[in-house]
């Protein structure tokens, strides 16, 4: 999808981080944005901020986990914006802690937003950029933790796995059929986001803190802190859109760490996390 200007882009998880930088970037590039979150007041933030340079932006209210909540987006964006050409999911939460201690909760919060609100994303907006027939390209934010799970953070670790896997068939199925949609598997390390503050957007209770819990937060709020910039990440993902690129790495020490877990698996081995800088 070469040809941005004039087009139109979706992007869930605006209200901040990596969201609200694919929303500045794609304005800055000349395409409608339709910016949807959870969070209201802070996504209205993002469309200020994009309309705030010139661009053209609304803002839905949306939970990614609610497919008909997903399905009423796409009806504004096709009312007022004439449907989507860029697919963002992007919105992504996290919780973590001993698998054993967690409860069920965890879980279906996590694989609720982070692999149902894709899910629910390529059901409500994919069929319509197919008829349509125009270039389009559908952007999934998995994570670094899609490549190399890590202990401590398991509901967060197989949403991402879930995500990557969900990714590629949807690549695998868009090729076979034909449409002229690319799909791009964004992968990022650590990016200065509020992922590490993610039950902000919890809407039942939250379950009781434990050591591992709160260990594994912690170290995930002082990785992001010192993360990348969203607005970096941002121009990385429509360098892939442009170019085709399916997967999207945000750091170049990745290559690497990914053949030596594949060398570390192939010899029967338990793979060693890589550096998460």
């Amino acid at each position: 999808m070469e040809q941005l200007e004039g087009r139109t882009a979706v992007i869930t998880g605006a209200a901040s981080g990596i969201g609200r930088g694919l929303a500045l970037a794609c304005a800055a590039a000349g395409m409608r944005v339709a910016a949807a979150d959870i969070e209201t007041g802070p996504l209205e933030e993002t469309v200020a901020l994009v309309r705030g340079d010139g661009g053209e932006a609304i803002a839905v209210t949306v939970d990614v986990a609610d497919a008909a909540s997903v399905r009423a987006l796409a009806a504004v964006v096709d009312r007022e914006l004439g449907g989507a050409d860029l697919l963002c999911n992007n919105a992504g939460v996290f919780a973590g802690g001993l698998i054993w201690e967690r409860p069920d909760s965890d879980f279906e919060w996590v694989m609720g937003v982070n692999f149902y609100g894709i899910v629910n994303g390529i059901r409500a907006f994919v069929p319509g950029m197919i008829e349509r027939g125009r270039p389009g390209h559908v952007v999934n934010t998995v994570s670094a933790a899609g490549l190399f799970p890590s202990a401590f953070s398991a509901p967060y670790t197989c949403s991402k796995f879930a995500a990557l896997a969900l990714t590629e068939s949807l690549a695998g199925e868009l090729a076979a059929s034909g449409a002229p949609i690319g799909v791009t598997a964004l992968c990022p390390g650590a990016v200065h986001t509020g992922i590490g503050h993610s039950e902000r957007n919890r809407s039942t209770e939250r379950p009781a803190v434990t050591e591992s819990s709160e260990f594994v937060e912690q170290a995930l709020r002082d990785l992001t802190e010192r993360g990348a910039a969203p607005a970096q990440v941002a121009a990385m993902v429509l360098d892939a859109v442009r170019a085709g690129r399916y997967l999207q790495l945000t750091h170049d020490g990745y290559v690497g760490a990914l053949r030596t877990r594949t060398d570390e698996l192939l010899a029967g081995g338990l793979p060693q996390l890589p550096y998460f800088d």
